[in-house]
Parts: structure tokens; C-alpha cells; sequence
């Protein structure tokens, strides 16, 4: 047996077990790992509003805590709002359910020509099999939903914390990170840590100010409609389209539309004509004009990103896929070369011939 080999055997058998270790801790820690991005990204986006606070004389630390206190106080604005308009809204639908119920039972009677009742429907539900099983499940899952709400509250707790550091650090961070690199690269990460500032700042500020005009303009229409809650239906509609990718439009117009529904059915349908013609406006005339300078990217790549990083990351992906892509691309185009394209191979121009002069014939054959 040659010497190397035990060697070789033992090296391989280690190799293997940092492998598995380092798997190990990396399927430990992925919840973690995932918090540390989606807290970076929201440094990112803060990063121009602390900067110019900053500028102006302003403890960065403090900075911070008032971006992030008004952004706090915002989100639980918003939260209350749309709670109470939901909670009086449920609760003034489960008082007019009895009518709206009655009103069903005679429409199908004189239909049908049958003979149903109220009372009798409700007291067969009420007996049934499955309605006393889901009562048991619901009472053992009470458990699992208060877990579920204790660990949502400590991750955003969690991501809270980095994000405040890395926004209220993020020159201590960066020379930390740059220490360790030769001087020619430095250069390159700071023109990379600067791409992905502009490109999530202006990603989260286009997409508020799309808000904003949505808002408004969903808010005349719900004023001159007489809905209930116009203001909160407003504000869900603006910050739900704009910040849920993809889906984010139809969630928004669906809870405006069963309000509006209690008010006359035909207003639905008026909210939903509005939805979709306000949408291909957004899409076609005031989305490219605001984002022409911040996250100016394919529709196609968009949607693209959008569907990767759900399946990588789920719905975190699909809110961090936009800014990312645009970093990156807003990266190659600082760094890859590009070459102007020969008229030979651009698509619908034809190629003009280029006619060989004719050999000249021998004496003889003149």
C-alpha cells in the first residue's frame, strides 16, 4: 500500500465531515441568515433618508431611530385603521346576514317551488358532524396560532435590530468590510455597496409614490361611490399594489369590492372596471416614467425575478427579487463592455449585395 494513501483516505473522511457540518449548520441557521438579508435590504432603502439627516449634523444613530419610529408608527396607523374598519364592517355584515339569508331562502322557494326555512337550516348546521369537528380542531389549533404569532413578532423584532445597525453603522460596516480587501478592490465594493443604496432607495421610493397617486385616485372614486371607509380603502389599495408583487393588485381590489358589493352590486363592478383600467395606465404610463431612473427594468425580467425568489425564499424572495435584480443589473451595466451592433445583424434591415466585379474573358472568346 503506497504511503500517500492513508493520508488521502483520512483527508477525504475529514473533507467529508466539514461537509456535513457545515450543511448542517447552514440548514440550522438559514431562518437567521434570511432575517440578515431582508434587514440589509431594509438598510438599504433607509439609507438615503439617514444619509441626508446625517449630512445635515445629525447623529446617525438618532437618525435611525426616527426613520424607523415613523415607519413604526405608520405601519401601526395603518393596522388600527384597517382593523377597525374591518371589525365594524364584519360586524355589520353578520347583523344584516339574517336578512340577506332570508332574502336566498324566498328567491330559491319561489324558484323551486320549495319549502326551506331559516330556522331549520340554521339548526341543522348547528347539529351537524362537521361543524362540531372543526369547533374541536379550532380549539386545539389555538396553541399552534399563538406559537405562530410569538414567532412572527420575534423575527421582525429580530430583523428590526440588524436593520437598525446596518443603517446606523453602515460607514463603520463598510470600512470594516473594506479593511480586509486589497486597494484595488475597495474601490469596486463601495461603487457596488453605492449601486445597491440607489437602486433599493429608489425602488422603495418610486413604489411609495406610486402609492400615494393610487390612493388618491382609488379615494375619488370610493368618495363619489358613498362607500364606507374610503380613506382606509384608499390606503390598502395603494400600499397593497404597489408592495405585493404580482398578486398585490387583485388582493387590493378584491376587499373594496365586497364593501362596495353591500352597498349596491353594481358598484362592484364599477370598482373593478376602475381597478383594471387604473392598472394599465400604471403599467403603461406612470410606472415607466417613475422608475426610468431607479429600478428601470424589463417587465419580463421582473416578473422573472419575481418568481425565482418566490421559489427560492417565498414571499420574502418575491418582495426583495425586484431591488436585487435591479442591483445586479444596474452592476453589469457599470462593469460589462458593450459594443455597438453591425447593420448586418440587426433584425428587419435587409443586406445589400455586394456585386463582384466579372473575371475578364480570355482574347479568344471576346
Amino acid at each position: 500500500m503506497p504511503r500517500w494513501l492513508p493520508r488521502a483516505v483520512l483527508l477525504v473522511l475529514a473533507l467529508y465531515a466539514c461537509f456535513q457540518l457545515g450543511s448542517w449548520a447552514f440548514h440550522q441557521l438559514i431562518g437567521l441568515l434570511v432575517n440578515v438579508l431582508i434587514a440589509f435590504f431594509l438598510a438599504l432603502a433607509i439609507e438615503p433618508a439617514v444619509a441626508r439627516m446625517a449630512a445635515r449634523g445629525m447623529r446617525r444613530g438618532l437618525a435611525t431611530f426616527l426613520v424607523f419610529f415613523g415607519v413604526f408608527v405608520a405601519a401601526v396607523g395603518f393596522v388600527v385603521l384597517l382593523g377597525s374598519m374591518l371589525a365594524a364592517q364584519i360586524i355589520d355584515m353578520i347583523a344584516d346576514f339574517p336578512g340577506y339569508l332570508d332574502d336566498v331562502i324566498d328567491s330559491i322557494n319561489s324558484t323551486f317551488h320549495t319549502e326551506l326555512s331559516r330556522l331549520a337550516i340554521q339548526d341543522s348546521l348547528l347539529h351537524s358532524d362537521w361543524l362540531q369537528k372543526y369547533v374541536q380542531n379550532s380549539a386545539s389549533g389555538v396553541l399552534d396560532v399563538s406559537t405562530t404569532v410569538l414567532g412572527g413578532l420575534f423575527k421582525l423584532l429580530t430583523i428590526g435590530l440588524f436593520a437598525f445597525y446596518f443603517a446606523a453603522d453602515g460607514p463603520r460596516l463598510r470600512r470594516a468590510l473594506c479593511s480586509v480587501l486589497p486597494p484595488a478592490k475597495q474601490a469596486e465594493v463601495l461603487r457596488a455597496w453605492e449601486i445597491a443604496v440607489a437602486k433599493t432607495g429608489g425602488y422603495l421610493y418610486s413604489r411609495g409614490l406610486m402609492a400615494l397617486i393610487s390612493g388618491i385616485a382609488h379615494y375619488i372614486l370610493f368618495a363619489f361611490l358613498d362607500v364606507a371607509y374610503a380613506p382606509a380603502l384608499a390606503v390598502w389599495v395603494g400600499l397593497v399594489s404597489q408592495f405585493i408583487p404580482t398578486i398585490g393588485t387583485y388582493l387590493a381590489g378584491a376587499l373594496p369590492m365586497l364593501i362596495a358589493f353591500t352597498v349596491h352590486p353594481w358598484y362592484a363592478l364599477y370598482v373593478l372596471g376602475f381597478v383594471v383600467v387604473y392598472q394599465q395606465f400604471e403599467n403603461y404610463v406612470l410606472q415607466p416614467k417613475l422608475t426610468a431612473k431607479t429600478v428601470d427594468i424589463h417587465p419580463a425580467v421582473a416578473f422573472g425575478s419575481v418568481i425565482a425568489g418566490t421559489a427560492l425564499l417565498g414571499a420574502v424572495g418575491a418582495l426583495i427579487a425586484i431591488p436585487a435584480v435591479a442591483t445586479l443589473q444596474a452592476f453589469l451595466g457599470a462593469y460589462v463592455k458593450r459594443y455597438a451592433v453591425a447593420d448586418e445583424v440587426t433584425p428587419g434591415r435587409r443586406t445589400p449585395r455586394v456585386r463582384r466585379p466579372r473575371a475578364p474573358r480570355p482574347p479568344g472568346l471576346r
